[in-house]
């Protein structure tokens, strides 16, 4: 699916850690090339050509990020450096003004270290209560589960949309629903799913929202944090400086503009977040469903073939994404990723930084494969065939 507009896979790749970051296709790296070599310059500083045309390819990406994710107002839209910002700047500059002492946070062991340790963090400092929802026996988080868990001082529930291990689909419809009856804010990362499966921060009732855009074919060191504007309006910026304030004096008085801009010190990745709406625009003309359809066709074509396999052991074969979990029987999840290296397959082994998963799962690292559109059956086949050949393994690690 649209292979010919990936120039990294004209050697010999087969790439299949897309949950870490992306390919990136022509389309976004001319468009950030051309920022770069035709009409370069700072955002909202300028009155030139080049500041005006700078000043209206970045400002339109705002629109693009909103329709995408059905928001209501470009105003809900912020630029950060990624998931990681996003996430600090929710926990720090939002929940740490308001959570008083014993406030409970739900998250769940699955969570990304983004998701957990400013959680824990304000745990230690502000003396709320982190808890974890159940995961069920696939390792999985349920409605019913989070329903639960909920308690009287449930302040907040903050969840991965998709998870990076498992790859399970959160129904954060429903977990939004129970949200707005309960007077919770929900806080999704959507690192992993964006780009992969359709997202209704509206219908979610989503109250904050973040995501990277090196996970959906777009540049590093840009990302968005979605949250609804009153919300935003509410939230300490976490960066001081150019840009963001309105006017100071000598006197210690200062103003802030308004949300976003207050949010966003300092020069921004420009070319990046230029990238990112390209990157949009290029998702957008496959469709995020078909996208889906895609690399779970994949993945399910895969899990049936790798079940054959005596020494394989699979962790989240009932999972509705593209992400299959694995180990090699009695192989170290990082041998097992440098034997398939030696075949130029790429996939990522570890923790994948969810750390306290191993309570779920009772092993430390596994081998992530996860598939995204470029991906194809022939590629599945040699990762088959591969692995069915494993017993050699040490003859090529060694």
């Amino acid at each position: 699916m649209n292979r010919d507009e990936f120039p990294i896979l004209n050697q010999e790749l087969i790439y299949l850690d897309n949950s870490a970051t992306t390919l990136k296709p022509k389309c976004v790296v001319d468009k950030m090339v051309d920022y770069y070599t035709q009409y370069t310059s700072n955002i909202h500083r300028g009155d030139y050509h080049n500041a005006i045309k700078t000043n209206k390819e970045y400002d339109k990406v705002r629109t693009i990020v909103k329709d995408f994710i059905h928001a209501k107002d470009e105003k809900e839209i912020v630029y950060t450096s990624g998931t990681t910002e996003s996430l600090n700047m929710v926990a720090f500059g939002f929940f740490g003004q308001i959570l008083k002492e014993a406030d409970e946070v739900l998250i769940t062991k699955a969570e990304h270290a983004s998701n957990i340790l400013p959680w824990l963090i304000l745990q230690k400092n502000k003396k709320i209560k982190v808890s974890y929802i159940p995961l069920d026996e696939n390792h999985e988080l349920t409605v019913d589960n989070v329903l639960n868990s909920i308690t009287s001082k449930t302040k907040v529930i903050s969840i991965a949309h998709i998870s990076n291990v498992i790859g399970d689909i959160r129904d954060i419809e429903a977990i939004g629903k129970i949200c707005k009856e309960n007077n919770i804010y929900l806080v999704v990362d959507a690192a992993q799913s964006v780009s992969h499966i359709p997202i209704d921060v509206k219908k979610a009732n989503v109250s904050f929202l973040a995501f990277s855009a090196h996970k959906m074919v777009g540049p590093t060191g840009v990302g968005i944090l979605y949250g609804k504007k009153a919300l935003l309006d509410k939230m300490e910026p976490l960066k001081y400086g150019g840009g963001m304030n309105q006017g100071f004096e000598s006197d210690s008085n200062y103003t802030l503009k308004e949300v976003p801009i207050k949010l966003e010190a300092g020069t921004p990745p420009i070319a990046s977040v230029i990238g990112l709406g390209e990157a949009i625009r290029f998702i957008e003309s496959i469709g995020v469903s078909k996208i889906h359809e895609h690399e779970y066709g994949l993945k399910q074509y895969l899990i049936k073939e790798l079940e054959k396999i005596p020494n394989i052991v699979l962790y989240n074969k009932n999972s509705k994404s593209g992400i299959v979990t694995f180990n090699i029987r009695g192989v170290f999840s990082q041998d097992t990723s440098i034997y398939l290296n030696h075949y130029k397959i790429a996939i990522r082994a570890g923790n994948h930084c969810a750390k306290i998963l191993k309570d779920d799962l009772n092993i430390n690292n596994t081998c992530r494969l996860s598939i995204y559109l470029y991906n194809t059956k022939e590629e599945m086949d040699q990762v088959i065939k591969v692995l069915k050949n494993s017993k050699d393994i040490f003859k090529v690690v060694i």
